[in-house]
């Protein structure tokens, strides 16, 4: 059996060590799009930080990992085009691979804000390496540095900006600071936190214009200032790399659309990682998660089932982990809550602590940790397993703080709850 892998980001290195032990037969091929080892973006900001070498970003150590394996890794290779009928892939050397079974699993890239001036130097994205190394060569102590979004991508540079001495500003286009991670609450204590770290934010704020001015940027916003900089740094989203599958039989809607096997609408083919739109274990239709746990549930997954081992994937659940300048938050599930569902929720505003927990009839399914983590597992573990809280729905609505307490006694009679697992 021959297998090509497209992307060599965590989904696509543990498809291929997992196809390596399910298929010790069969040939195994890694292409990744850029000229390095396969690496983790979320590794990025401590590399920017400088508490990592770029080499410590890599997400297997050991030079000859692959080889060892039997893995063919090529780097600096992307898949330009698909020919699902003669189960060939064209690359942009212009080579053709000829697979019995591929993997999709080529990641998402960044979106420029419509903005006129994005282009010009010193506005820069931070996504790759290379962006990274821009980066580090451009900030030095009080370097002015506007970063325009302050959702997941921006909020994760934060600290190796303010660890730089940089002057920060903050430009927020939705009316609270990680809009899709947190309710008005949260949001609101994360501002303040990063203010009270001297960093300025402006949300609801938008960028009209990026101009030049001498060695100087100027930024000019929708509420009429104009911001100096000497950095632009770009973060307003992410979108999955499928415009190579436009006219081929892949259904794509979001993503490349997936059923419980990883599998697309094409047998022979299956995606993972972030190109993928798959089950959704909070909600009844498919959706893409662009974080690095579920990336590696789905390409473990994704290679059982390409090697004939058949196994189905339970759907992922929305889980963002973030630390912010030393302020760690996270919000699993449904955090937004349900329509006709309760909550219960603690604000310690001096003590920048907030929890919030979102029930569904008697079931835990949602919730925002701020500044708390040590229940986090016990959390993670109520919703997913979707188990019934009986009396202990009540007594949570009074008392959320009494969650390990409620998990304790669920678990004393009998009650499976699966723990919470790292994946690399």
């Amino acid at each position: 059996m021959r297998y090509v892998i497209a992307g060599a980001g965590p989904a696509g290195v543990i498809a291929a060590e997992t196809l390596r032990q399910a298929d010790p037969s069969g040939t195994v091929i890694l292409l990744g799009g850029e000229n390095h080892a396969p690496y983790s973006r979320m590794a990025i900001p401590y590399l920017l930080k400088g508490n990592i070498p770029p080499q410590g970003t890599h997400l297997r150590h050991d030079e000859a990992h692959y080889q060892k394996l039997g893995i063919e890794y090529r780097q600096n290779t992307q898949l330009n085009r698909l020919d699902t009928q003669a189960k060939t892939v064209t690359l942009n050397s212009g080579e053709t691979l000829p697979y019995d079974r591929l993997l999709i699993a080529t990641g998402s890239h960044p979106v420029a804000p419509p903005v006129k001036g994005v282009a010009l130097p010193g506005v820069h994205p931070c996504w790759t390496l290379e962006d990274a190394a821009a980066l580090q060569e451009r900030i030095s102590d009080g370097s002015r540095v506007v970063l325009v979004g302050a959702g997941f991508i921006g909020t994760i540079v934060l600290d190796a900006l303010v660890s730089r001495n940089a002057a920060i500003t903050v430009i927020e286009s939705e009316a609270r600071m990680v809009p899709r991670m947190v309710n008005e609450q949260g949001g609101a204590l994360i501002r303040a936190w990063c203010e009270s770290k001297g960093v300025t934010v402006l949300t609801g704020t938008r960028v009209q214009e990026i101009s030049q001015e001498g060695a100087a940027l100027k930024v000019m916003l929708s509420n009429g200032k104009t911001l100096p900089a000497d950095l632009v740094l770009t973060a307003t989203g992410v979108k999955p790399n499928i415009a190579f599958l436009k006219d081929t039989p892949v259904k794509t809607a979001e993503g490349v659309l997936v059923n419980d096997h990883m599998q697309s609408s094409v047998p022979e083919i299956y995606a993972a990682g972030d190109v993928a739109q798959g089950p959704d274990y909070s909600l009844a239709h498919s959706s893409v998660h662009a974080i690095q746990p579920t990336a590696a549930d789905h390409g473990r997954i994704a290679a059982l089932n390409m090697a004939g081992k058949e196994t189905r994937y339970r759907g992922s659940l929305v889980m963002n982990t973030v630390d912010i300048l030393g302020l760690i938050f996270y919000s699993f599930g449904q955090w937004m809550g349900v329509e006709g569902g309760d909550h219960a929720e603690v604000l310690e505003e001096p003590e920048f602590r907030y929890m919030r927990l979102e029930f569904k009839e008697n079931h835990l399914v949602g919730a925002i940790y701020i500044g708390n983590f040590e229940q986090i597992g016990v959390l993670r573990g109520l919703i997913q397993s979707a188990i019934p809280l009986g009396e202990w729905k009540q007594k949570l609505m009074e008392n959320p703080k009494r969650l390990m307490e409620a998990y304790l006694m669920l678990t004393d009679k009998g009650l499976k709850i699966p723990a919470m697992t790292l994946s690399a």
